[in-house]
């Protein structure tokens, strides 16, 4: 079950993409000239796809890969060019259509699909990756994507959410005084902190752990990357600023009070192994 506010932001967003901004997104993610503003976005997310990708196998030959909120498809395409197998989904048709048009080359390796990311229908997949798909939902509807996409996930789930700081709330603020029409629907900041704690507190991501963290700050684009890994324990690689370094000595002192550990479950063999904790004093 999706919460009341998860599906009545996604009817937002699909009015948001699908007709009020679908030209502008067209334009933002082809190759054509865009002003200052928009060229830190492009640039932002351009950075940020290399960071999803970089976590993932170089080849991907015989793997299924969800591209959850795949928009024009430019995530989908670096995948099937590794030989994954795609299936990529968008709330919005428009998109879709677009995304298909630019790269028909791949439609075979690329299944391009408008409907809800967390539909099941679309089977088990081996990596997730979600880039920007869920920056307009609060941490605990975020929590909630997560654990859907962990039941038919086996390896990892790669997403973005906007991360809690000044300069994005500022201009989160700034974007208020615009009359209405013209507004995307709002991205809500969320503290990296408590995202995670809410993640280890998840019974429906237990064997799940978070493997990885990157912030992308392209003046307008502000995102933050995590890898949530399953049945994985390793150390917690991270760009380090000041807000993640608070979160993981957080993080490193309640494990070490409770000495944590966590019992996995070996998917492909059906078996049990228990591994120390990820961070240790």
């Amino acid at each position: 079950m999706t919460s009341i506010h998860y599906e009545k932001k996604r009817s937002e967003l699909l009015n948001y993409f699908d007709r009020t901004a679908a030209d502008a997104w067209a334009k933002l993610t082809s190759d054509v000239p865009v002003s200052g503003i928009r060229a830190t976005v492009r640039a932002g997310r351009d950075q940020m796809r290399q960071i999803l990708l970089d976590r993932l196998p170089t080849d991907l030959t015989g793997r299924r890969v969800l591209d959850a909120g795949c928009g024009t498809g430019a995530l989908a395409n670096e995948l099937a060019k590794r030989g994954a197998h795609v299936i990529a989904i968008d709330l919005s048709p428009t998109l879709i259509e677009l995304a298909k048009e630019r790269y028909h080359e791949h439609l075979g390796a690329i299944e391009f699909y408008s409907g809800d990311m967390l539909d099941p229908q679309y089977g088990v997949f081996d990596y997730v990756v979600c880039m920007d798909s869920v920056i307009h939902y609060q941490s605990p509807d975020t929590v909630q994507v997560l654990e859907r996409l962990a039941q038919n996930t086996q390896e990892k789930i790669i997403f973005t959410f906007a991360p809690s700081n000044f300069l994005l709330e500022s201009m989160i603020r700034l974007g208020k005084i615009f009359p209405k029409k013209d507004r995307s629907p709002f991205i809500i900041p969320i503290s990296e902190k408590k995202l995670q704690e809410q993640i280890e507190l998840s019974s429906g991501l237990d064997r799940w752990s978070i493997t990885f963290s990157q912030r992308v700050s392209s003046s307008f684009y502000q995102s933050q990357a995590l890898c949530a890994a399953f049945g994985h324990l390793a150390p917690l690689e991270s760009h380090v600023n000041s807000e993640k370094w608070s979160s993981l000595l957080d993080l490193t002192e309640k494990w070490r009070k409770r000495n944590w550990k966590l019992n996995a479950y070996d998917r492909s063999q059906g078996t049990v192994f228990t591994e120390t904790p990820l961070i240790t004093t």
